[in-house]
């Protein structure tokens, strides 16, 4: 099978890179962090929608409506209901608690967990943007591939830059664990209690005052997780995700830097606005443009964060595990990885999700790749995260399997099981 290398025979994959680490430096450098929906991740945007007119053939800005701080907004509501949950349970009554518990975590599964738009309307609107870049084939569309990359960048993770990845964990997972311990001591409570009076009634007391005992021992995590995200400071965002970014922007340059057009595939590179707020960029292009999508051939990767080379990946589920990826979508990766001299491994994104969930969603085949540690590092979701911290071979690398991607799709299509 040809590598993209001798599709051309002029691909230069070290100019590609520097290219991208040049363009992520200049944003860091002049526009700095840009949190979803605001002007800082529009001027990004309008700075790439420039550099992707010299390789497309038509570049749109579309708009759409983004309630930012809703992703996570439901965090201190949560710990409030979950610390409420404990005192109600052994001073009034079990149902009570019961109530509380299962309200927090309503918008804890439906926002975070399943990236519904459940509490985004109690949050403000401002308004955030796709870029949209296409180009065209020598003749009739008959095929598209899609390579979606977010410009904006979330805001900090606390307990991540002071802790680490592990240590976060070991913050996120008690809290998120009493929680469920609340819910099962209330119905416990309520079993032998009854639901119509204080538990401090029923036989036996011990059991009051262990559920109450329990509960406490779980509180200093959940105020703890009051911490977990900074919402007035955003980070710069180099490898989350402007690598995504410019890595689709580098696979646009390479062709039209070699002349190198399509006989009916159609190439679409875009980078997405506030993914970092729920795929809200991401799902808005899907849901504006799922019949044109349905109506040709189309394939979509979800490029996300280019620097940890040793943990380069195809994801294989997606938006905390619920979602599950098109089967040739992710061989197409794996296999064009095989061509490069890469071994990429299916893994899923069991915490969070990437651009391409909002396509798998929608029906239409799509796959994430991206090369980043799940631990995760430090520098993600962090001030760390800046252009100082790039590392140019992932980029190149991520370059190189995506050439070989988009040129395999176009000879081949989408492998079959």
């Amino acid at each position: 099978m040809k590598t993209a290398l001798e599709y051309s025979n002029a691909f230069d994959i070290k100019k590609l890179s520097r290219y991208a680490v040049k363009g992520i430096t200049r944003i860091c450098n002049e526009i700095g962090p840009r949190k979803p929906g605001s002007p800082e991740e529009l001027k990004a945007q309008e700075l790439m929608a420039k550099d992707l007119k010299k390789s497309c053939d038509d570049v749109t800005i579309e708009e759409f409506k983004v309630h930012r701080q809703a992703f996570m907004g439901f965090i201190p509501f949560t710990v409030a209901c979950a610390i409420a949950s404990v005192f109600t349970y052994a001073f009034a009554t079990p149902i009570i608690s019961l109530i509380l518990v299962i309200l927090g975590f309503i918008p804890l599964i439906l926002e975070f967990l399943m990236y519904k738009q459940f509490i985004d309307p109690l949050f403000p609107s401002l308004p955030s943007h796709n870029v949209i870049a296409k180009r065209a084939p020598k003749g009739e569309v008959k095929k598209r591939i899609i390579l979606v990359g977010h410009a904006d960048s979330q805001f900090e993770w606390t307990l991540n830059y002071l802790l680490g990845g592990v240590g976060m964990k070991l913050v996120l997972i008690p809290a998120v664990v009493g929680l469920v311990a609340d819910l099962i001591v209330s119905i416990i409570g309520i079993i032998c209690a009854g639901t119509g009076g204080a538990l401090e009634a029923a036989e036996p007391r011990w059991l009051m005052i262990l559920g109450f005992v329990v509960g406490c021992v779980f509180i200093p995590f959940q105020l703890a997780f009051l911490l977990f995200q900074n919402p007035f400071k955003s980070v710069p965002g180099a490898n989350d995700n402007l690598t995504g970014c410019y890595v689709g922007m580098a696979v646009a340059k390479a062709m039209e830097e070699t002349d190198t057009r399509f006989e009916n595939t159609e190439l679409v590179v875009i980078c997405s606005g506030s993914e970092e707020a729920g795929l809200r960029g991401a799902k808005a292009y899907a849901k504006a443009h799922e019949k044109e999508l349905k109506d040709v051939e189309t394939c979509v990767i979800g490029l996300d964060t280019f620097r940890d080379l040793e943990t380069m990946a195809v994801y294989d589920r997606d938006l905390s595990g619920t979602v599950k990826h098109h089967w040739g979508a992710k061989h197409l990766v794996k296999n064009a990885g095989e061509n490069c001299g890469f071994d990429l491994k299916f893994e899923s994104i069991y915490l969070g999700a990437c651009d391409a969930a909002a396509f798998t969603q929608r029906g239409i085949p799509a796959t994430g790749f991206a090369a980043m540690d799940p631990t995760p590092p430090r520098y993600y979701h962090t001030r760390l995260d800046n252009a100082d911290n790039l590392r140019e071979e992932a980029i190149a690398a991520g370059i190189e399997i995506m050439l070989e991607t988009v040129c395999m799709y176009d000879k081949e299509g989408l492998p079959t099981e």
